[in-house]
């Protein structure tokens, strides 16, 4: 009978182990994984077993306050949501508790007048990836974010004042998505060679390919330097094409073909389009003005995304489009409902 106890008792020890396998505190909570000077990589692990679909299909959505610079992710359970910051880590979630009916969209507005907007990360400065992970036995969502944000500031001032003596000694490398357009908008303006000479070094560090260009242009008439750029970049696309011509004949499988101009000028959604014109490829893809078409674009769907009700009113005013007019009824329903 004792040798029978004493065995339960082991198997019960065993259940708990296998059963809770982590440390207190693991889940559900951000931490540092890098911290210095120029980069902050923060690291999270999400319970997903009781996570709930959002709005958006997915189940979890970026916000970011403007004026805190906080980048957090709301989740949805059963009977809440949960906000997490992933710039500050020791800040205590903001927790949102909700019932049956309660729709996504009266959280959200609740959490635009604390200050926090629907954003994509690499707008603000941040790489981030999210994938199914089981850590130690529970099923999570890893989330990882890494913050490059002062480091993108630190570039943006010497390129904006063609001053390359502040980012001279640094080595953390920048993700070139950060930095790329902001950089060809200041190297088309530069209208002397000591400035093209400070551009040729920050893009050396970069690495951006641009860097032959601004090595070779000596002249300091804008104009011809504008000129010598877009035959520059007919070229490379022209050999890029013939290149990928000779390489079609020996690959077996065909490449994926991505989505044409077409798509994102026509049926592309807000976010579909912002992480479209953030990845430096699609520079490459698109010619002047198709990419700037697109820039536009993309500054209508925000504004229907995130303007205020007179904004909304004085775009319809201008273009009259049908679907400012229905974003503006919503608004002033929304108004309304808050007033009550």
């Amino acid at each position: 009978m004792q040798k029978i106890l004493l065995l339960l008792f082991l198997f019960l020890l065993t259940g708990c182990a296998l059963n809770h396998p982590f440390s207190a505190g693991e889940i559900d909570k951000v931490y540092v994984v890098k911290y210095d000077s120029y980069v902050k990589h923060h690291r999270a692990y999400f319970t997903r077993t009781n996570l709930m679909p959002m709005q958006n299909g997915g189940k979890y959505l970026y916000l970011y306050h403007a004026k805190k610079k906080d980048l957090a992710i709301l989740l949805h359970r059963k009977n809440q949501f949960q906000l997490y910051s992933l710039t500050y880590p020791d800040k205590k979630e903001i927790i949102f508790k909700t019932r049956h009916k309660t729709k996504d969209r009266t959280v959200l507005k609740n959490l635009r007048r604390k200050g926090y907007r629907p954003i994509s990360p690499n707008t603000v400065g941040y790489t981030s990836r999210v994938s199914m992970q089981r850590y130690k036995g529970v099923k999570t969502l890893l989330v990882e974010v890494e913050d490059y944000s002062r480091l993108q500031n630190m570039y943006k001032k010497a390129i904006g004042t063609y001053n390359a003596k502040e980012i001279e000694d640094i080595k953390t490398k920048l993700p070139k998505e950060f930095i790329s357009s902001y950089y060809e908008y200041y190297h088309k303006r530069a209208k002397t060679q000591k400035q093209l000479e400070q551009l040729q070094i920050i893009a050396k560090k970069l690495q951006l390919n641009s860097t032959v260009a601004v090595a070779q242009a000596t002249k300091n008439d804008s104009e011809q330097i504008l000129e010598e750029e877009k035959v520059q970049e007919e070229k490379i696309k022209e050999e890029k094409v013939a290149k990928e011509v000779k390489v079609v004949k020996v690959i077996k499988k065909p490449k994926k073909a991505t989505k044409p101009y077409s798509y994102y000028l026509g049926r592309a959604s807000y976010n579909e389009l912002n992480t479209y014109l953030s990845k430096s490829e699609s520079r490459e893809d698109l010619t002047y003005n198709q990419y700037n078409t697109l820039k536009e674009k993309l500054k209508e769907e925000k504004l229907l995304v995130d303007g205020s009700l007179e904004e909304v009113i004085a775009a319809y005013k201008k273009n009259k489009d049908p679907r400012y007019k229905t974003r503006s009824l919503e608004l002033m329903k929304d108004v309304q409902e808050e007033s009550k």
